[in-house]
């Protein structure tokens, strides 16, 4: 079994601030990092960590080199990634004392794959082959209809959310993946609880994997509700947590393993990685999240 992310490459600039930037101010930073991230990149290399092999597909722009080699190098497998000359696509990331995060991108090359590339990464893999989407690259409606056709196993995180993603059809979606404001506003509801019991509703065959912060994560699927804790530990950087969860949720269940399992790894994982900086370089390697976990 394949499992591919089709996803985003980015690098960010990460700058720690006192408070997220308002509108008017200017302020200082207290320190200026460069790293590679793009929630693709992270969640590959979050499939990777977990013991599952992933391909990764889509766009490298000139500056991206070091992004492929820490994929490289992280195990992922890059025969479908391709190389243009649009810029690379890249975060400028606030970070808060507490470790909450702020977030704009820029697509550049994310924002150049075509439907002609589309079709040739398809066109190499299997019905039942797991597909990585987010909302990142282009074309993801093109994206979804033609993974479909192909009856491939989509799991779709739903970030960042646009008008395009809340026209999509979710009908050939495998596993949705959403935070709580995801959530509500992919179902058109006030608040997450609401969307989630609609999204149940207008979707009987979806995957709906929601993350509610510090209250773990709950998941349907199949006419069953599983319930996930989170882990509570001293948050340092928050950027890449939900790319982590995602990556982990989609590995474990790639190698098999129950759906409870696998929420309750992806958790570790994630809480793991928000006590360090950095979002692709805190995932952690499996025997890590494993051994946390049998510690409980």
């Amino acid at each position: 079994m394949n499992v591919v992310n089709f996803g985003s490459l980015n690098i960010d600039h990460v700058y720690a601030v006192d408070h997220f930037c308002r509108a008017g101010e200017t302020i200082h930073t207290k320190s200026y990092t460069q790293n590679a991230g793009g929630k693709g990149l992270n969640q590959s290399i979050a499939v990777s960590r977990s013991g599952q092999k992933v391909h990764h597909a889509g766009l490298l722009g000139p500056e991206g080199a070091r992004l492929a080699e820490l994929l490289s190098g992280s195990g992922v497998d890059l025969r479908y990634l391709k190389h243009t000359d649009v810029p690379q696509g890249h975060a400028v990331i606030q970070v808060q004392p507490d470790g909450q995060n702020c977030i704009f991108l820029y697509g550049g090359s994310n924002q150049a794959v075509t439907p002609q590339e589309i079709d040739g990464v398809l066109m190499q893999l299997n019905a039942g082959d797991y597909l990585l989407l987010q909302n990142e690259i282009a074309n993801l409606t093109y994206l979804l209809r033609a993974a479909a056709r192909r009856g491939l196993r989509v799991v779709l995180n739903a970030s960042p959310i646009s008008d395009e993603l809340l026209n999509a059809d979710l009908s050939g979606v495998d596993w949705l993946v959403v935070n709580e404001i995801e959530c509500a506003a992919m179902a058109g509801c006030g608040d997450a609880q609401a969307g989630y019991e609609t999204l149940k509703q207008r979707y009987p065959s979806l995957g709906i994997l929601l993350t509610l912060g510090s209250e773990g994560s709950v998941s349907w699927k199949d006419g069953t509700e599983v319930r996930q804790c989170a882990y509570p530990v001293k948050a340092v950087d928050t950027t890449g947590a939900g790319d982590t969860f995602m990556g982990y949720f989609v590995g474990c269940l790639a190698q098999g393993m129950e759906r409870q399992t696998a929420m309750q790894y992806a958790s570790m994982a994630s809480a793991i990685s928000v006590t360090r900086p950095g979002a692709a370089a805190s995932i952690p390697l499996m025997d890590e999240v494993r051994a946390a976990v049998e510690a409980l």
